[in-house]
C-alpha cells in the first residue's frame, strides 16, 4: 500500500492559521537584508566629482599632463564631499587607472553568490534548512562587519565575496523552508508576496539609510547590525518536517506538527505519521537521475538551453538597471527609492495577474515592452532627464515582473525527477549574468545611454526567446521525463521530430 502524500497527512492543520501566518511573516522578514546586501554598492562605491591636487596636472580628472614630463596626480586626488563624506572610491582612490575595480568589486560579490548557489542546496539537504538559514545569516553578518574594518580594497572584496555566499545561501534556505512548511495553496503567495516583496522592501530601505549616513563605514555598519534582531527567530521558526522525515527523524517531525496544531487551535490525530517512509527518496524508486538527463533528449536539451539563456539575459538587465541609478539624471537616492518601489509594484501586479493570465504572456509581454522602452531612451533629448528616469523605471517594471514569473514557470516546466537540477542550472546561469551585470552601468561613464541600449537589446532577445516556452498554467506538474512539454516551435521540422523524441524519452525513463 502506497504511503500517503505529506500534504494529505497534514491537511488537518488547515491552509491559513496562526502557525502559517507566523512562518510566512518571519521567513519573509529574514529576506529583507538580502534586498540591500549587494545593492548597497550603489552608494558605498559611488564616484563623486574629483580632480588632481597637483597644480601642474590637468584638473579634468584623468587626463595626462600636456608636457608629459611627470606622472599625473602625483599628490593624489581631491574629491567632492557635496554628496558623500567618503566612499570606498575616495578612500582607496579607485579612479582613472583603478576605476575598473569598482564594477569588479560587485562582480566578486556575485562570484560569492554563484558559489552559494552551488553549495547551499547540498548543505541544506545534509544539515537541515533551519540550520543553514541561521548559519549563513550569521556568515553574512560577520563578513559585513569585517568589511567595515577593512584596511584595504583587497580585504574588502574578500569579505564581500563571503557576504555574497551567505546571502544567496540564506535566501535559498528561507525559500525552501517556507515552501516545505506552508501548504501548497500558500506556496505561490510566499514566493511572490513573501520572498519577492520583502526583498524589495529591503531594497527600498537602502536609499533611506544612505541618505542620512554619508560615510561608507557607518552606512555598512547600520545595514549589517539589524541582522542581530534575527537571532530570537531561532526559537520561533521550526525545522522542515519534510526534511526531518527524509532523515528518519519521525518523532521530531510529529512534535513540530503537533505544536503547529496547538497554535491553530486544532486537535491533531493520535498518530500523525504512520510510517517513516512517507517521503521516499529517489534512490529508493530504483531510478537514478543526473545532470546528463537535462540534455539526454531533444525536448530536455531545448528546455534546459532556452531557460538558461532567458535567465542569463534577464538577470543582466535586472541588476544592470538596479546598479545604474547613480548614472541617471536627478537625485540618486530618489532614483534608488523609485527603483525599489517599482519592484514592489511589479510583484503586486504579478500576484494579481498570475492566477488569470497565462505564464508565458506574463513573461513575454513585460520583457518585450520593457526592452522596447529601454531602446527609446537614446531618443530622449539630454534636457529631459526626468523622462529618461521614467523610461528606465518602466523598463525595470517589465523586467522585474517577468523575472518573478520566470522562476515559477521554470519550476513548472521541468519534471519532478530533475526539477532541482534544472532549477540549479538556471540559477547558475542567472548568477553568471549577475557577475557580468556591474560592467554595464560602468559603460555609462563613457556614454550615458549605451547601458540602456545594451540592456534593451538583451531584454528584447529574452522576450522573443520566451515565446518558445511551453505554457504551464492549469497544467499538472510533469513527474517523469516523458511528460515534458515540447517548446512552442513555429517550424514544422521540430514537430516532425516529436515521435522520435517520445521514444527516446520513454527509454530514458526506464534507464
Amino acid at each position: 500500500m502506497a504511503s500517503l502524500d505529506y500534504d494529505e497527512v497534514t491537511a488537518f492543520l488547515g491552509e491559513w492559521g496562526p502557525f502559517q501566518l507566523g512562518v510566512f511573516l518571519l521567513l519573509s522578514l529574514s529576506i529583507v537584508p538580502n534586498g540591500y546586501a549587494g545593492m548597497a554598492m550603489v552608494f558605498l562605491a559611488d564616484t563623486p566629482d574629483f580632480h588632481c591636487r597637483s597644480p601642474q596636472a590637468n584638473t579634468s580628472a584623468c587626463a595626462q599632463p600636456e608636457n608629459g614630463s611627470s606622472a599625473p596626480c602625483v599628490d593624489g586626488w581631491e574629491y567632492s564631499t557635496e554628496r558623500y563624506h567618503n566612499t570606498i572610491v575616495t578612500e582607496w582612490d579607485l579612479v582613472c587607472g583603478d576605476a575598473w575595480k569598482v564594477p569588479f568589486t560587485l562582480s566578486i560579490f556575485f562570484v560569492g553568490v554563484l558559489s552559494g548557489s552551488f553549495i547551499s542546496g547540498e548543505l541544506s539537504d545534509r544539515f537541515g534548512r533551519k540550520t543553514v538559514l541561521f548559519a549563513t545569516m550569521a556568515t553574512q553578518l560577520v563578513c559585513s562587519l569585517l568589511q567595515v574594518v577593512s584596511v584595504n580594497w583587497e580585504m574588502f572584496i574578500v569579505f564581500f565575496c563571503l557576504t555574497g555566499f551567505g546571502q544567496n545561501s540564506n535566501y535559498m534556505a528561507a525559500f525552501v523552508l517556507g515552501s516545505e512548511l506552508l501548504g501548497k495553496n500558500l506556496r505561490l503567495a510566499f514566493s511572490v508576496l513573501g520572498v519577492c516583496v520583502f526583498y524589495a522592501v529591503g531594497y527600498a530601505l537602502l536609499p533611506l539609510f544612505a541618505y542620512y549616513l554619508r560615510s561608507w563605514r557607518i552606512l555598512l555598519t547600520a545595514l549589517s547590525l539589524p541582522a542581530l534582531l534575527y537571532i530570537p527567530l531561532w526559537w520561533f521558526i521550526p525545522e522542515s518536517p519534510r526534511w526531518l522525515l527524509s532523515k528518519g527523524r519521525v518523532q521530531e517531525a510529529e512534535d513540530i506538527i503537533r505544536a503547529a496544531a496547538r497554535k491553530n487551535g486544532i486537535t491533531p490525530p493520535e498518530v500523525i505519521f504512520k510510517d517513516s517512509e512517507l517521503i521516499k527518496s529517489e534512490s529508493e524508486s530504483g531510478v537514478s537521475y543526473t545532470y546528463m538527463d537535462l540534455i539526454r533528449t531533444q525536448k530536455m536539451r531545448s528546455l534546459t538551453l532556452l531557460n538558461s539563456v532567458v535567465w542569463f539575459t534577464t538577470t543582466i538587465s535586472y541588476f544592470g538597471l538596479c546598479l545604474s541609478t547613480p548614472n541617471m539624471n536627478g537625485d540618486p537616492y530618489l532614483n534608488s527609492l523609485f527603483s525599489a518601489l517599482t519592484e514592489v509594484a511589479a510583484y503586486v501586479l504579478t500576484w494579481l495577474l498570475i492566477k488569470v493570465v497565462p505564464r508565458r504572456a506574463l513573461i513575454t509581454g513585460p520583457l518585450l515592452s520593457g526592452g522596447l522602452v529601454l531602446l527609446l531612451i537614446p531618443a530622449v533629448p539630454p534636457d529631459y532627464g526626468s523622462v529618461t528616469v521614467a523610461l528606465a523605471m518602466v523598463g525595470k517594471l517589465g523586467v522585474t515582473a517577468a523575472f518573478s514569473v520566470l522562476y515559477i514557470s521554470t519550476a513548472e516546466q521541468f519534471p519532478t525527477v530533475v526539477r532541482g537540477m534544472g532549477m540549479g542550472i538556471c540559477s547558475m546561469c542567472s548568477k553568471i549574468g549577475s557577475t557580468i551585470s556591474p560592467f554595464f552601468p560602468y559603460f555609462g561613464h563613457y556614454d550615458q545611454v549605451l547601458p540602456y541600449v545594451l540592456m534593451g537589446v538583451l531584454t528584447v532577445i529574452a522576450g522573443l526567446l520566451s515565446i518558445l516556452m511551453p505554457e504551464t498554467r492549469d497544467i499538472p506538474l510533469p513527474e517523469a521525463l516523458s511528460q515534458v512539454q515540447s517548446l512552442n516551435w513555429c517550424c514544422g521540422w521540430c514537430r516532425n521530430r516529436r515521435r522520435a523524441d517520445k521514444s527516446h524519452e520513454v527509454l530514458a525513463t526506464k534507464m
